[in-house]
């Protein structure tokens, strides 16, 4: 396979999605080629002796690595500015290999407290049947995180903003005492977008991703990332990815490299979207508080005016009257979609406390922000005009 005239690293994200990571066989095809095969032979047994010892290029097994996922690596690190990325089967995929590959019995996780169901499920119960103890930190106070720390604590955890009410923690400030303390810190940049925040320039060791979401972003395939340096993936993350599997389908990776095309336009108008309806809704009477990056009643806004450059696909909203009311103005929509999903071309809307965060206990929803009353709303390519009707209509029926 050819890859000449590859883009140069100083190229604006637009043009990486476009042309980034694109290797051509030898039929010289405009769009990436899918190549869905299992295994691949070799001209010799040597040959294949040499590959697996590593003294041969060339690709073993598509659980190990395969073209069209080695395209869409490459270009979502462009995409990151890291040094390098590797596909998984989802996102969840991703955040636990990832903690994986930072952890042993015996070592300490500190994370904080307001995460997405799933990934608290990883660090404050699976990681601990095997050893790794975890402490639960609010995320957004740094001597929290700093009194938290332990001699024996290899890595920290957290989203920013926030899944669902878009609180955003000090990265750097983050990175610099898990840095002192020699752990490494992972962050969850999903609602963000690489767009948005760059979590590695701002002192993060290793950025995951759900490309089920804004990356794919339409709705169609599971996927995930997990970007860092060279010397991660291969030292520490390479031998949990190979050998638990976790692999990303190379169709699944194919319809993600066209995605990737499109992704700075879709972000750009979705978090347009997002910033009109939010201040919009933040004006009506049956909401009690609205939560977007980037309003000044954020409650973190000096943090968000440091690492981020626009705000979000996501809105957070809290209803007057609770689960009660929430329930209504979900089932009174009828443009925007009842869905636990997000980052898709269609806006969508779901309630948190008996959805993506229904297993967590009533401290935990409180330590998260979450009420009964609390909706988590992402915003599509819909007109806004369009949107903002469709609430006034469903508000009022309120």
């Amino acid at each position: 396979m050819s890859d000449t005239k590859k883009p140069e690293a100083s190229l604006r994200p637009a043009t990486k999605m476009v042309h980034g990571g694109t290797m051509r066989s030898q039929w010289g095809e405009t769009s990436e080629a899918m190549f869905m095969t299992q295994g691949y032979v070799y001209d010799s047994a040597e040959s294949q002796e040499a590959r697996f010892n590593g003294e041969e290029p060339g690709y073993i097994y598509s659980r190990y690595a395969n073209p069209t996922i080695s395209m869409f690596e490459e270009r979502m690190a462009l995409l990151e500015g890291a040094e390098a990325a590797r596909g998984t089967a989802s996102g969840m995929a991703a955040v636990s290999s990832a903690m994986l590959a930072c952890v042993k019995a015996g070592d300490h996780v500190v994370a904080a407290s307001a995460l997405f169901g799933s990934c608290l499920f990883i660090v404050s119960e699976l990681l601990p049947r095997f050893g790794v103890e975890c402490t639960l930190v609010d995320g957004t106070d740094l001597s929290a995180w700093k009194a938290a720390m332990r001699p024996n604590t290899t890595a920290c955890f957290l989203e920013s903003p926030t899944n669902p009410v878009l609180s955003v923690i000090d990265i750097a400030g983050v990175a610099e005492i898990a840095h002192e303390a020699g752990a490494k810190l992972v962050v969850d940049n999903v609602f963000a977008t690489a767009l948005w925040q760059s979590p590695l320039a701002l002192g993060a060791d290793v950025v995951v991703y759900s490309a089920t979401k804004h990356i794919d972003g339409q709705g169609r395939c599971l996927g995930g990332v997990v970007l860092s340096s060279e010397e991660f993936l291969e030292a520490d993350f390479k031998d949990v990815h190979r050998h638990t599997g976790p692999s990303l389908s190379p169709f699944n990776a194919w319809v993600m490299l066209k995605s990737l095309e499109t992704f700075p336009l879709r972000v750009k108008a979705q978090t347009e979207n997002a910033r009109i309806l939010a201040d919009r809704l933040a004006e009506h009477k049956a909401i009690e508080r609205v939560f977007y990056p980037g309003r000044a009643d954020h409650p973190q806004a000096d943090v968000v005016a440091r690492q981020m450059t626009g705000g979000s696909t996501m809105v957070a909203l809290n209803v007057a009257g609770g689960k009660a009311k929430a329930f209504a103005l979900e089932n009174a929509l009828k443009v925007v979609k009842i869905s636990n999903n997000l980052g898709d071309t269609k806006s969508l809307i779901t309630h948190p406390a008996t959805t993506t965060h229904q297993r967590l206990d009533d401290d935990q929803l409180a330590a998260a922000g979450i009420g009964q009353g609390t909706l988590r709303l992402s915003l599509g390519l819909e007109d806004i005009e369009d949107l903002w009707e469709d609430f006034e209509q469903a508000l009022s029926s309120l």
